[in-house]
């Protein structure tokens, strides 16, 4: 597995990991930040962007093909920071292999399972007649059906992509639906007592109170920060805050 990865400044190494549905580009203005200080390595997993796509969907996988673009690359070890689907994947990543991590960042999401919080979305983006096509803006309008926020949709298709015969999906829409109960499932329950930042929206249901003993058991010295004012895409809705956060947890 040859994960497609965005090589931006210099220093110790910081892997950037997204979440579902997205690209190494959603944390793009974070990475640019992040590059100032550090050598990032913005990555695009399994069956997103431009790394490639393959049938099996599962976190001990994801987890592994990081693992390999970090031995390849010959980065030794590297500061992990993950965003959803990438916050876990940087958390099995951790847990498995502890050597090749010095700190880890996890942006709004636990290590815990989840219920189905995208049913929905995939039904809209089945829906698609992607042959039918004349423009990406004109899958926007079918969608509203199924996603009803404007940012959302435009984050969903910024997947789609010209193909010979219309357009297609950038992403492998039918692995990941049928890897879906995996990627809501939880991460592997190891513990690792290193350097660890959990940042949550207020506004998110992504990490609650009742995720806390899922966090402590597997992170027992890890510190949770709070942005105010945000949602699941914090580092989007409030970039700076979140910039600052981080460089304090790392500098610290």
């Amino acid at each position: 597995m040859k994960l497609y990865g965005k090589v931006q400044g210099t220093g110790q190494p910081l892997v950037m990991l997204h979440g579902l549905f997205g690209t190494h580009e959603n944390l793009g203005g974070l990475s640019r930040q992040l590059a100032e200080n550090y050598q990032v390595h913005a990555l695009d997993l399994r069956n997103h962007g431009r790394s490639p796509h393959v049938e099996e969907m599962n976190y001990p996988a994801m987890a592994a093909d990081v693992r390999e673009y970090i031995e390849e690359h010959r980065l030794g070890s590297a500061i992990v920071v993950g965003h959803s689907m990438g916050g876990k994947v940087a958390m099995q990543l951790t847990l498995e292999s502890p050597e090749l991590v010095t700190s880890l960042v996890v942006l709004d999401i636990a290590p815990a399972a989840y219920g189905d919080r995208h049913k929905e979305i995939f039904k809209g983006l089945y829906s698609l007649d992607l042959e039918e096509l004349s423009s990406r803006a004109a899958a926007d309008q079918p969608l509203t059906e199924y996603v009803t926020e404007l940012p959302v949709r435009q984050f969903l298709l910024k997947n789609l992509v010209r193909g010979e015969n219309g357009f297609k999906w950038r992403m492998n829409l039918f692995a990941i639906y049928q890897g879906y109960q995996n990627i809501v499932s939880a991460v592997a329950e190891k513990c690792w007592d290193g350097k660890t930042l959990f940042i949550r929206g207020d506004q998110s249901d992504y990490i609650t109170k009742q995720h806390r003993n899922d966090i402590v058991m597997r992170f027992p010295g890890a510190k949770v920060v709070t942005i105010e004012g945000t949602g699941h895409w914090l580092h989007a809705e409030k970039p700076a805050a979140v910039l600052k956060v981080i460089n304090r947890f790392l500098g610290g």
